[in-house]
Parts: C-alpha cells; structure tokens; sequence
C-alpha cells in the first residue's frame, strides 16, 4: 500500500483479504515451528519421512531406493559420515560419473519458506542446478529454524573460524506450473527429506 493511501484512505472499499496474493499472505501464526516447517515443505513439493530413530533411516532410505530403482548405482555424497548408508545399499560413490541422487545432511530447515540450507560442507562448489535432479536429505528436528537470518546466524556461530562457502537454499521440490519472477530461475529438484527426531 503506498504512503498516500495510507494517510488519506482510498476511494473504494475493497477489504484486505481482497488485496491478498498468494505470495503476501501472512503465515499462520498459530503454527509451531516444525509444524510450519512441514506445511511449507510439503507445499513446495517436498517428501517428507518422519523416523524416530536410525534404524527408521534405514529402512525408509531403502524405500527410497526400491521405488525408484536406484540399487547397485552411483550416488554423490561428500560426506564421510553418510558413508555407511550408501555402502549398506551397495551404492558407488566414488569416482561417480552419472549419479541418479546426492545424499546428503543440511545446515538448516527453513520453516518460513519450507527450504533447505546448504552450504559448501554438503555440497561443495556446486550450485544447486549442478546437483542431480534427484536429492536424499537427512536431517533432524533440531535443525528446524523460523527464518533463514536464524539459519545463517546458526552458521556463524557453529563455525567459528572455518566459515563455509556457497551458501545457498533449495526451495522448489516440483516443476512450478506458472513461473512467474518469483520463481524464475529457480531449479526444481525431487527431494526426500529423512527428518529425524533428535529433542
């Protein structure tokens, strides 16, 4: 709304909610945290596997995998500590030159905007249009933040002196039908988020 029809009103009554887009509706306020985590995520295409515990990764990873016939191939993963879970699965992912899905942990959940928070400890220099289509997060509750300013200032604080690079979100999960500015250039990906309860 601008300055003038602040001060002096308009001429018509059109109420509020009339004036509202899809894109400056406010968020519901009365959600908590993880549960406006979940909303946004799922409303952007996102897959969701809520595990209580590590034996539940495995196993819902294994669903994964069988649904989308991804056994005894190439995966990318540049964490030493998810290593386990491809090598479990008979996945190669070294020297890969075709991998069908990252797997991969997070910085971050993003609640406000249903995101994922990378940065170059996931990633590395990749950007998010160089990743495959495909990605397989494993996160936890505790990683759940309202905004991405809570997330970058976790990012601070956790890594005093060795600051990751390519900071970056990945927001869209599905093909947006009508891309609009808001969306243009932004890279869809097929992503599983393996959410596991840590609090």
């Amino acid at each position: 709304m601008s300055l003038f029809r602040k001060i002096f009103g308009t001429g018509n009554d059109e109420s509020e909610h009339e004036n509202q887009s899809e894109y400056n509706n406010p968020k519901p306020s009365s959600l908590a945290v993880d549960e406006l985590f979940t909303f946004n995520f799922k409303k952007n295409g996102g897959k969701f596997l809520y595990c209580e515990n590590l034996n539940e990764v495995r196993e819902q990873l294994e669903n994964i995998l069988e649904e989308n016939d991804w056994f005894e191939s190439e995966a990318l993963c540049f964490e030493p500590k998810l290593f386990n879970l491809l090598e479990e699965n008979k996945l190669i992912y070294t020297n890969v030159t075709n991998p069908k899905f990252l797997l991969a942990s997070c910085e971050n959940l993003i609640a406000d905007e249903g995101s994922v928070l990378f940065s170059s400890n996931q990633i590395k220099h990749f950007k998010p249009n160089e990743l495959p289509d495909n990605i397989v997060i494993l996160a936890t509750t505790s990683q759940i933040l309202e905004s991405k300013s809570d997330g970058l200032r976790v990012i601070k604080k956790k890594y005093d002196r060795a600051y990751p690079t390519n900071i970056t979100t990945i927001k869209y999960f599905e093909k947006v039908q009508d891309e609009d500015f808001l969306t243009y250039g932004s890279c869809a990906k097929n992503l599983y988020l393996l959410l596991l309860e840590d609090l």
